[in-house]
């Protein structure tokens, strides 16, 4: 049976006392049932633990995966995600690709905005130059460096209207490659790719994404946002497919302490949790065992560390640092939830990879001799119990990276390292991240797309902020840009391969492991279907009890 919330916005927490009149609809409802007669309407409502408050719902300027869940309910570019994370046609009901891989030719499907406004090739146009535009300082641009000029436009060396993008009629969208990517029809579902409503972003500005004027294409429009408490949405009545959507209103609550989300989980008071706290893994797989979902996911959990900063542009004492992590310890007894040690940036089993990926050299060596080999590095660079290395760990709030941080910094310890902790909020942690404002911090990366390039391309020079480290080397440059240019798969597989061998000996970055995806799912939230890129889009989604 379906659950219901009774005409509200939000569903009730548990515990709450009911009013007067909200009594009298469910007496009302209960007879209007009991006659066989709808006197009120019922609305499903999902409710999710997103962990990580929103900056902005403006495609251009998030980067998240929890401002993704959101966007990616309310927007639908040319290519979206089916139910198990795939690529399928979106706003795009077919493509053709020239026999030179370049050039794509996508038909829209007629649908609208949630206004009523039809949703036309000129609004991808405008919405792919603004996202190019320096001016808009989308930190996520270089995705789309896919795109013809789409770099040059992006650096102020080609004006917006050289992209190579274009309208040929309002419903026949061209897109121009600047190389062939294997990639791109899964790389268009990604969230810089999303149209935007040029008739609300000329007419409002900045101000386009508050409540009262935001439109959407997506499943889902915006209802409320209510700041470090809750973002509501409403299912779009004019979405294309809304007769297949079953969730009428989807709740996301930004609580980034995972025991309090727990609490509330197993109270009732939310249906999805999209992290919970690793240490009370056995006492769910006790009580709760059908509502873990543990995935083996596309992705990497690092440490980047800033080689713009002294000592750390000296590799010695990077590379001492990573050797020093018992990665085995780490996933086996303090994280003990299905995670893979990480001795790559890019995960095992990637696509469009043979060969790959590249291990760090000391990958086999006992950890033992890994810590003598560390501490003779760092020795050599001028540190050790006598002169300590000191500096700043930092992690953003969240019970499984403290305890990740907490364990690094003791295995660090032997060394003469002295690592102080620092959390902050996720918002606020990434920001430091981008301005390249620490020392050493905790950051994780789930694909995009499924391809070596959307881990590797993170360590080009020309990336900028999302190359927290701000590493940068010209062979490794060199090599990436031309397996961009490569179009046997096999080649550019190899170019890609040596890339990456450079940044595990030079270790700007330390992947510690490769994260199981964690969530708890309510059992009568039907429709979930585990993926390595955590992609349950709530349209696809239905509560059934």
């Amino acid at each position: 049976m379906v659950t219901t919330h009774l005409s509200a916005a939000v569903p009730r927490p548990a515990g709450q006392k009911r009013g007067l009149g909200a009594t009298l609809t469910a007496l009302a409802l209960g007879l209007g049932l009991a006659l066989g007669v709808s006197a009120v309407r019922a609305e499903t409502a999902l409710r999710i633990a997103n962990v990580g408050e929103p900056t902005t719902l403006d495609p251009h300027l998030v980067s998240g995966d929890w401002e993704d869940r959101i966007v990616g309910d309310l927007f639908m570019g040319l290519t979206t995600e089916d139910a198990a994370g795939k690529a399928i046609p979106g706003a795009a009901e077919s493509w053709t690709v020239s026999d030179d891989g370049l050039v794509y030719t996508f038909k829209l499907r007629d649908h609208v905005w949630s206004d009523g406004t039809p949703v036309s090739a000129d609004d991808f146009v405008f919405a792919l130059r603004r996202v190019m535009d320096p001016a808009t300082a989308a930190e996520y641009a270089s995705v789309l460096f896919t795109i013809k000029n789409a770099e040059e436009v992006n650096s102020g060396k080609a004006k917006p209207e050289e992209l190579g993008v274009k309208a040929l009629d309002a419903k026949t969208l061209e897109i121009t490659l600047r190389n062939p990517a294997p990639y791109f029809i899964e790389q268009l579902t990604h969230y810089t790719s999303f149209p935007l409503p040029r008739h609300v972003v000329e007419k409002y500005g900045k101000e386009w994404t508050k409540k009262e004027h935001i439109v959407s294409n997506g499943a889902y429009m915006l209802k409320e946002w209510s700041p470090n408490s809750q973002l509501v949405m409403a299912k779009n009545p004019k979405f294309y497919d809304a007769a297949n959507v079953k969730i009428d209103q989807v709740v996301y609550y930004p609580d980034e302490d995972l025991g309090a989300v727990l609490k509330r989980f197993r109270a009732g008071e939310i249906d999805v949790a999209t992290r919970f706290p690793v240490d009370q893994l056995e006492w769910l797989k006790a009580n709760m065992p059908e509502a873990i979902k543990l995935t083996p996911g596309l992705n990497t959990y690092y440490y980047p560390i800033n080689t713009s900063k002294k000592p750390f542009d000296d590799k010695r004492i990077r590379q001492a640092l990573a050797m020093a992590i018992d990665r085995e310890a780490l996933t086996d007894k303090v994280l003990k939830s299905g995670n893979i040690p990480a001795y790559s940036f890019v995960p095992p089993g990637t696509n469009n990879y043979e060969g790959g990926p590249a291990f760090v050299s000391w990958k086999n060596m006992a950890q033992k001799e890994r810590l003598e080999k560390a501490k003779a590095l760092l020795k050599e660079a001028g540190y050790g119990p006598d002169k300590p290395l000191k500096f700043t760990l930092r992690y953003n709030t969240n019970e499984n990276h403290k305890r990740v941080a907490i364990a690094i910094a003791a295995m660090w310890k032997p060394l003469g390292v002295q690592a102080e902790l620092f959390n902050s909020e996720v918002k606020v942690h990434y920001a430091s991240l981008k301005q390249a404002d620490f020392d050493v911090a905790r950051a994780g990366w789930v694909a995009d797309y499924n391809d070596p390039q959307n881990f590797l391309y993170l360590l080009e020079t020309r990336t900028g902020p999302l190359n927290y480290g701000r590493f940068s080397n010209a062979e490794y440059d060199k090599l990436m840009q031309e397996a961009e240019q490569t179009l046997d798969l096999k080649t550019r597989a190899e170019l890609m391969v040596k890339a990456e061998a450079i940044a595990m000996e030079e270790l700007p970055i330390i992947p510690i492991y490769h994260e199981a995806t964690e969530n708890l799912v309510a059992p009568y939230v039907k429709g979930w279907i585990d993926n390595p890129k955590e992609k349950n889009r709530s349209r696809w989604l239905s509560i059934e009890r």
